[in-house]
């Protein structure tokens, strides 16, 4: 049993956060926030949100050795929005980043924004330096997306969030071929009226497979009369068919608490888009958005999420 019957003391905050502000950029920027991580080339990377002067996003790298401290940032993006693209014409942003080792890439799903409104769009790397780009796997108004890092049946898998209005923004699953034409698309879960993601959920990082299912990390948002507060909970998938849901947990675990967390360019939103695990330590580094305008980091043990799952979820 857990010694943690808080919920909200899984995740401990580093004492040094926020670790990335618009301040360490070494070229102009308003904001810098929400990241995909995975480790390459034995460090800890992070491909950043950072939001220009014109309120456009684009996605940047920078590396540490022990995804903490040491940030070295590039002094360009890594990717820009797509000029060609209209579904990118206002900008690329929070994206997921999957490392699938059948196929020796890394699978980067990001949301491409435009008068549209937000659509999932891929990208293959195994450099971080050069990228295939698949462009729009699905149209607007959808978003929150990532792949499982193996293929189930064969097929690749996406977790996604299409919001066909403002009472049905939840988390769907779809399969593909060739990561370029998805189908079979199946409800996930949904939005739980009166709880903490009553308002809209998404997924957050992506799927980490485990012994007993595929541990999902997602954000519920609810509505006050003060306006959005975005936390995060958890919730287990079948390994096998990750469209049936073993056990999501009734409480929220991590949600807005300091000071550069409950205020900035959107108040209240803690938004996590990349983790990484250390499998030998059990260790989670949890890579957020806090308040759309810094990112910060949190750790937690796998294991603890693993067993507050199995003892809160439902």
């Amino acid at each position: 049993m857990s010694s943690r019957e808080d919920p909200r003391e899984l995740f401990q905050r580093f004492e040094g956060n926020p670790i990335l502000t618009a301040k360490d950029w070494p070229y102009p920027a308003n904001t810098v926030f929400n990241a995909g991580a995975t480790r390459f080339n034995n460090q800890t990377l992070l491909l950043i949100r950072v939001e220009d002067l014109r309120g456009s996003s684009h996605l940047t790298v920078a590396t540490s050795r022990d995804g903490v401290t040491g940030w070295e940032i590039k002094g360009h993006p890594a990717l820009h929005p797509d000029d060609g693209l209209s579904s990118e014409s206002w900008g690329i942003e929070d994206p997921r980043i999957a490392y699938l080792e059948t196929d020796e890439k890394y699978v980067i799903c990001y949301t491409g924004y435009s008068r549209g409104g937000p659509a999932v769009c891929l990208a293959t790397t195994d450099s971080f330096r050069d990228f295939k780009r698949y462009g729009t796997i699905l149209p607007p108004f959808n978003k929150d997306a990532s792949v499982f890092p193996k293929k189930i049946g064969g097929q690749y898998v996406l977790i996604h969030r299409p919001a066909f209005s403002e009472e049905s923004a939840y988390i769907w699953l779809a399969k593909s071929p060739d990561l370029q034409h998805w189908g079979q698309h199946g409800l996930v879960m949904e939005t739980r009226p009166g709880f903490w993601d009553s308002q809209k959920i998404g997924m957050g990082p992506p799927p980490i497979e485990t012994s007993e299912g595929w541990l999902i990390l997602y954000h519920g948002v609810r509505l006050t009369a003060a306006g959005s507060i975005y936390r995060l909970g958890l919730a287990l998938l079948d390994l096998e068919d990750p469209a049936k849901v073993i056990r999501r947990s009734q409480q929220w675990v991590f949600g807005p608490s300091t000071d550069f967390e409950r205020a900035g360019d959107v108040d209240n939103a803690n938004f996590p888009c990349g983790l990484v695990v250390d499998e030998q330590t059990d260790e989670l580094y949890l890579y957020y958005g806090a308040a759309d305008t810094c990112l910060a980091l949190a750790t937690a043990k796998v294991s603890e999420l693993l067993e507050f799952v199995r003892k809160d979820g439902c």
